[in-house]
């Protein structure tokens, strides 16, 4: 693997600094199943929260959900968008940060966040790390492709990306190694888009559960799109997308996705595209976001 390569997913970004948690993200477990336990364990899915009688379990896989006031708010992204404040609010909530935390002193937080959390945690020790967007055919059992981000880290003995889906730890109907997941079982943004376009997906087998909902391609958009950030070492909030698709609806031009199949296919093999891909983040703004989600 290129040097260059290497040092920029060491390199944190504005989502990934840890900032004066740095040292404590190093003295985590390095063992990476030991690690995502860990880490799952500190947290409730957002989807736990929605339905009231799974709310007052309390013998739950999330703990003693009764015990979580129904003042808080489901969605906690919306606090803590970066690993820096996730970190900062668990250790507020309660500084021992063990396996035992109580339901009350968790976030609650998506897949999303899951992979900032642990590629950040990396990043602090040394490893270098990215965040991918994408879709998994493994999150509902119907075997439709939902949104799902996960976390890409560099095994600098085996010389390979390993994928690692820090949110499905404990999980019990999974019947695959969650630490070094399956490539068949994951498909990037950009996979799914060009499949999509390709015919080999359709509409009803790609969504965004996210919101805004959205399905087909204009979920693939939406997720190729978060992937050439996180790609680029930033990983954005849900509400951005390029002002230019937002104001269109998702409803661009053959010439528009035409530019995207380039996209695409470049952003399928992130390495060998490197400079390219550098190129066009620096010198095409219409595909970045260069205004914030509440503008």
């Amino acid at each position: 693997m290129n040097q260059k390569i290497i040092d920029f997913y060491k390199a944190s970004s504005p989502f990934t600094e840890l900032g004066l948690y740095r040292d404590f993200a190093k003295k985590l477990p390095d063992d990476i199943n030991e690690l995502c336990v860990l880490q799952r364990t500190q947290t409730i899915h957002p989807v736990g929260l929605l339905n009231p009688q799974t709310r007052m379990d309390k013998d739950g896989f999330w703990g003693n959900l009764s015990e979580i006031p129904l003042t808080r708010l489901n969605f906690e992204e919306d606090w803590f968008p970066n690993a820096l404040s996730m970190f900062a609010e668990l250790l507020r909530l309660n500084p021992e940060y063990s396996v035992k935390r109580s339901a009350k002193d968790k976030i609650h937080i998506t897949c999303r966040c899951q992979a900032i959390m642990l590629a950040a945690t990396l990043k602090a020790k040394g490893i270098p790390a990215r965040v991918r967007s994408g879709f998994a055919g493994y999150i509902k059992e119907d075997g439709e492709k939902r949104d799902h981000w996960i976390t890409e880290w560099y095994d600098e003995k085996s010389g390979r990306w390993i994928l690692t889906d820090a949110d499905i730890h404990l999980d019990p109907n999974i019947n695959f190694d969650p630490n070094d997941l399956p490539r068949e079982i994951y498909l990037t943004g950009p996979q799914a888009y060009l499949k999509l376009r390709h015919g080999e997906l359709t509409d009803k087998q790609v969504s965004f559960a996210s919101w805004p909902v959205t399905y087909g391609l204009a979920a693939a958009i939406r997720g190729l799109f978060y992937d050439f950030h996180c790609l680029m070492n930033q990983e954005i909030i849900f509400l951005h997308q390029p002002e230019y698709v937002v104001f269109k609806d998702f409803n661009l031009s053959e010439e528009e996705l035409k530019e995207l199949d380039c996209l695409a296919e470049l952003l399928s093999d992130p390495d060998r595209n490197f400079e390219k891909l550098r190129q066009i983040w620096e010198k095409e703004p219409k595909f970045r976001i260069l205004r914030g989600g509440m503008n």
